[in-house]
């Protein structure tokens, strides 16, 4: 068996590693309706608001030879964002925060894979472009290898403030959690 780590976003943004046999570089489809991107936003009394994105395309390509070789670019519909609270979801999609309307989509782009030892993780390291600035992110995440698909799962942590979403600064917290479900199909 041999390790591979794709990179991941998104988001977002992932890393992605994979045990297979394969050869050559090959496409990874993404089972859209089983994939995830969510964020969780806080302020500091501790309040907390939940949210994602419902659209968004995922190109992953898997090097089972040399990880470094394997890649994984995703495209989110801004317009797609969605809260547990209508009136902040209007309000994330205005232009205090992702300003869906001039940015309708935000990228993230893998530029390095490291996959962590024989443990199925790895670190996806890639630059997340939103509200047209572009700041790189590593994003630790482990994978779930089955016979007929591979699942990844990754949690990290962005300063909202680097791409611009400088609104409501310290009564909102900088920094947001994201969390990816990704599952592809082999």
């Amino acid at each position: 068996m041999r390790k591979l780590a794709i990179s991941c976003c998104v988001a977002v943004v992932s890393a992605l590693m994979l045990t297979g046999t394969a050869t050559a570089a090959e496409d990874l489809k993404a089972d859209l309706d089983k994939c995830k991107i969510t964020f969780v936003g806080s302020k500091p009394d501790g309040t907390k608001h939940e949210g994602g994105f419902k659209k968004f395309e995922i190109d992953a390509k898997a090097d089972w030879e040399e990880a470094e070789k394997s890649s994984i670019n995703i495209e989110i519909k801004t317009e797609s964002l969605f809260s547990d609270n209508d009136k902040l979801t209007a309000h994330l999609k205005n232009p205090d925060f992702f300003d869906v309307r001039k940015y309708p989509k935000a990228t993230f782009k893998s530029t390095k894979i490291e996959p962590k030892g024989e443990d199925p993780k790895a670190t996806i390291t890639g630059k997340l472009k939103m509200l047209d600035k572009e700041v790189e992110v590593k994003i630790p995440v482990e994978l779930e290898v089955g016979e007929d698909q591979l699942k990844m799962a990754g949690k990290f942590k962005i300063d909202r403030t680097k791409w611009g979403m400088d609104y409501g600064k310290g009564k909102i917290n900088d920094e947001v959690e994201l969390a990816i479900e990704f599952v592809f199909k082999r």
